[in-house]
């Protein structure tokens, strides 16, 4: 992959895991006001948006050790997120539906960061 095409696949996966963090929020704002559904929802809130801050964190990196922590970090959240969706599908907090979008989104940036990870691990 030349330099440009890395550089515009860096801002279009940054942007998507912004992206992907504004579903979520407007997900949240949607939920149930119930206690359970506001408890996992505040944790997918806070998974989402990390994996999006943290990505952002990783195109600034100082130094290959800190992009690489950082990318850990981000696929972390990313499964974390993976599980938060779940438990809401699973315990028909939100119908799948509404669900099945999102889910498919977080499997595919969960794969993407791990992949990268692993690029990266391999060039240490």
């Amino acid at each position: 992959m030349d330099s440009s095409t890395k550089v515009g696949f860096i801002n279009a996966f940054r942007q998507r895991t912004k992206t992907a963090a504004l579903r979520v929020i407007k997900l949240y704002q949607s939920l149930p006001q119930t206690g359970e559904a506001q408890v996992v929802g505040k944790q997918l809130l806070r998974s989402a948006t990390s994996v999006a801050a943290n990505y952002r964190a990783v195109c600034r990196a100082r130094s290959a050790k800190e992009q690489y922590a950082k990318l850990c970090v981000c696929v972390e959240e990313a499964d974390e997120s993976q599980l938060w969706l779940e438990i809401l599908r699973e315990a028909d907090i939100v119908p799948v539906d509404k669900l099945a979008g999102l889910e498919h989104e977080y499997l595919e940036i969960v794969s993407v960061l791990e992949k990268a990870r692993n690029t990266h691990k391999g060039k240490e």
